[in-house]
Formats: C-alpha cells, structure tokens, sequence
C-alpha cells in the first residue's frame, strides 16, 4: 500500500521514535501526531489534541481518513479508543479496553498469569489496615507495594524499611480500597515487547533499561533514565524460556477472548540466578524508552508491521531485524524525577552524529516552542541521545558523543548506561 496516512497519539520520546520509524517507511505518505513534540513538529504534522481527549482523537483519525491509528500511551487504550476506532472502521495498533486492563489492573493481571500458569511473583490483596501487620511478616524485606491504578509509573514502592511499607499499604488502602503485596523478585530486570494478534506474535530484540536516577541504579524511581538493545541477560536459552512459559500462554488467553488482542504487550522480565525468567508487569503499549532502541532494530517496513497487527495478522508478516545495537540516554530536566524545572531553553549542537560504523540521533519528548520559537524543556525527561552501532560499546559512544553537544541549564543524565552489560 503507498500513500497511507498514519496518526501516532502521544507526545513523548516514545511517538518521536514511533513517528521516525513510520516516516521511513516506503508505504506512507503522511505522518501526523497528537498532541506531538518539538521532535515530531520537524518531521510530521502536529495536531494540539490532549491524548485523554479520546472522542477528539478518533474525530481526528476520520477526518484524516487514516489508514493506521498507532497508540503510544497506556490512558487512552483504557479509555477504549481502540474500541471506538474499530467501529469507524479505522485499523488501531492497540488493544481494546479489556485488553488493555493487564496494564489498568494489575490485579486483574496478577489473575491472569495465574490462571495461566505464568510464572510471576506471589501476592497478597490487603483491604484492610488490620491485615498489614500479619502480611508484612508473610513476605520477606525488601516488600513490594503496588496500587492497583494507572499512576504514571509511579504506583509501586520497594522498601526495607517496614514504616515505609506499612504508611504505602495504608495509603494505598484509604485511596483504593485494596493494595497488593508482592513477593521480591531478586535477579536482572529484562524487557521484551511482543507484536500480537489473534494470528500469532513477533517478538522485538530484548532491552534492558534503567529506572534508577543514579549511577549504578540508585536513587528514585523514574519513567526511564535510557535502555539499551538487544540485551545480553536475555541469551537464547533465557528467550525460549520466555517464549514457551510466558508468551505463549498468554497468546492463547488473549486469543480466546472474545474481542482479540491487537498491539504491543510489554513483559517486563525479572530473570534469576538459574536463567528463569518472571513477570514483574504487563504493559499494553510500547516501553518509553525502550521503543526508541528497538524501533531502530527493525530493518523491514514499520508501518506494514503494525498494520498487519492491527488488522489481525501478524502471522503472515515476516519481519526483519539488524544485527546493530542501540543505546539511549535520557537527558531529564533539573528536579526531575520530582517536579522539574521547564521553560528553559535547550541548544543542540546536531540533532544528528554520523561516524564511521555508528550514528546517533536526538529522540525528543519533553520539548516544545516558546513564544520566540526557541527550543525549550516542557517536562521531565527532556530527550534522549540514541546511539546506533556495530556493537554496545560503538552505539554507547556515538549517544554520549551527542549528547555532549546539548546544552540545557540544571539538567542532569547518567552516565553509566549500559554498565550491566559493558
């Protein structure tokens, strides 16, 4: 198909490398984005929509006559904008809204593994303050506490300290009505996102990414401070492993629903001592910032890939990958991951790092234009530096060598992505 018209919802780094990889493709004529970043506005057509304004989206998708909607963020894929697409008739990469509750209820996708003998962490539901007590003393230091909401990445603590604990039960108890206490998963964190339909899956090139704040993987919690690609603690042995235990099962519960699954399911991968693999979480859509080192991985037609998903049948695609690596590092705004500074102006030096045998480009997400048309930060996590080479070390060196060409007042990044695997 040549000429298509594709619509990316969101605005993040996600959708800038989403939008890059559509606009590559020889299929497309016409990328647009909404609401879009200073990224996207360079490359595709921006469109000011909010994507919680999900009734205004799918307007958009019609009078745009798109022949792919492609959802970035998790809200409106619960909001059930892929729902709503579908009965204009209009191909969505996304699941549906009850699809997408292994992302909006994470008991309902604790539930899920279990009936399907995924392996996963043990928990417990608490609904009551009286049961915290008794439960803490269940599962052993450090506990895991999850609310059972969309919260931005923000929903789950980790602690030693049992007041740190018992405070986020009650919290999450007195806002909720129910927690979950989840055993701690001991081992290295992998993700893997899998393209799949009613017909089959692909699964992209495995990448680990870095939550902490600081170097070597302390501090706060963030969104994703870079990830890197195709991770090595996956190895084959570990992939058939996930494959035959995880992805498999779950590709027969979803294809036996009565609406199928048609998008990304993100399994977020602890691996242990023995090479077993576990899930810590589902997402429904792409990781941030992992899409931004996969995307560059595919070698073959983006859009026809997520097109085919999005119309149920993935199994007839043959998908390529390179045999690259990819490393990104996210530049975030002075206070990040608590509220950041924004406004300021950004330089950049290039937007674009061309070596022998590497490259690098700026993925952006927090960015937009003043009122003097200049550059600035408008979130957290600002961009990121993608570097793309022959092995780890040649694409570390490229997102590092770009990145010391941006220029923003209080920013900060880390410096040691990629450690566990360099």
């Amino acid at each position: 198909m040549s000429g298509a018209i594709v619509l990316v919802i969101g605005g993040g780094g996600r959708e800038h490398a989403l939008a890059l990889g559509l606009a590559t493709s020889p299929s497309v004529s016409e990328v647009h984005v909404a609401p879009g970043n200073a990224g996207t506005a360079s490359m595709a057509t921006n469109h000011a929509l909010p994507d919680s304004d999900v009734e205004g989206l799918v307007e958009l998708a019609e009078k745009l006559d798109c022949d792919l909607v492609v959802v970035g963020p998790e809200g409106p894929l619960v909001a059930g904008i892929a729902d709503m697409l579908r009965t204009k008739d209009i191909p969505c990469f996304g699941p549906h809204s009850a699809g997408a509750e292994l992302e909006g209820s994470k008991l309902h996708a604790k539930q899920v593994m279990q009936q399907n003998g995924v392996p996963t962490a043990g928990v417990q539901i608490i609904d009551d303050v009286t049961q915290i007590e008794a439960a803490l003393d269940r599962f052993q230091p450090p506990w895991v506490v999850k609310r059972d909401v969309l919260a931005g990445g923000k929903g789950v603590t980790v602690t030693d300290e049992r007041d740190i604990a018992r405070d986020a039960l009650s919290s999450a108890i007195a806002s909720d009505s129910f927690v979950l206490l989840e055993e701690f998963l001991a081992g290295e964190e992998a993700s893997m996102l899998v393209l799949l339909d009613e017909s089959g899956w692909v699964a992209l090139p495995a990448s680990q990414d870095h939550k902490r704040v600081g170097e070597g993987d302390t501090g706060p919690n963030t969104g994703g401070m870079g990830a890197y690609a195709p991770a090595p603690v996956v190895t084959d042995a570990v992939r058939d492993k996930v494959f035959e235990r995880i992805v498999e099962p779950m590709h027969g519960w979803l294809s036996a629903q009565e609406t199928p699954y048609r998008g990304c399911l993100y399994v977020g991968l602890m691996i242990d001592e023995d090479d077993d693999p576990y899930v810590v979480e589902y997402n429904v859509r792409f990781g941030d910032p992992e899409t931004q080192v996969t995307i560059p991985l595919i070698s073959s037609d983006l859009y026809q890939l997520l097109l085919a998903v999005a119309e149920g049948r993935v199994a007839d695609t043959t998908p390529e990958f390179s045999d690259s690596h990819a490393l990104t590092v996210v530049l975030a705004s002075q206070g990040y991951p608590g509220p950041p500074r924004t406004g300021l102006p950004i330089s950049l030096a290039s937007e674009v790092l061309v070596d022998a045998g590497s490259s690098a480009l700026v993925h952006h997400a927090g960015t937009g234009h003043d009122e003097q048309g200049r550059l600035v930060a408008s979130g957290g996590r600002v961009l990121a530096s993608t570097g793309i080479g022959s092995s780890l070390e040649e694409a570390r060196d490229a997102a590092y060598d770009l990145l010391a060409g941006i220029e923003l007042e209080g920013s900060h990044y880390r410096r040691d992505i990629g450690h566990r695997a360099l």
